[in-house]
């Protein structure tokens, strides 16, 4: 089963759909703005993507500013929760195959996931 965090209004996301389209006919999209991950599953996420939670981050939300996650002492905890509050915050698209995940930017991102 492949998974894909989605973002239908982010175009990144949709061409990151439709390559997975191309390969797969079985895949769970998640329209995370619409479905929210919980802190378990987020930081599940994370492990799978192998990166602190600052990396799958969207830094140029005014969101990010808002919050004050540009804060350097925040700890991991902290910026979940900032994700968990505001899904927006999450980098898009995330593509999860197995244990293993990858942040569909750039798409090509992805075909090392599908090999």
């Amino acid at each position: 089963m492949i998974k894909i965090l989605h973002n239908p209004r982010c175009s990144k996301s949709r061409e990151a759909l439709a390559l997975l389209q191309q390969h797969y006919d079985d895949i769970d999209v998640i329209e995370y703005l619409k479905t929210p991950l919980s802190a378990v599953e987020l930081t599940i996420l994370l492990q799978q993507l192998g990166v602190p939670a600052r990396a799958l981050i969207r830094e140029k939300e005014s969101e990010f500013i808002q919050l004050g996650l540009d804060d350097a002492t925040l700890s991991e905890q902290q910026l979940i929760e900032a994700m968990v509050a505001q899904p927006k915050l999450i980098e898009r698209p995330v593509i999860v195959k197995g244990d293993k995940a990858v942040i569909g930017r750039p798409v090509s991102n992805i075909m090392s996931l599908l090999s």
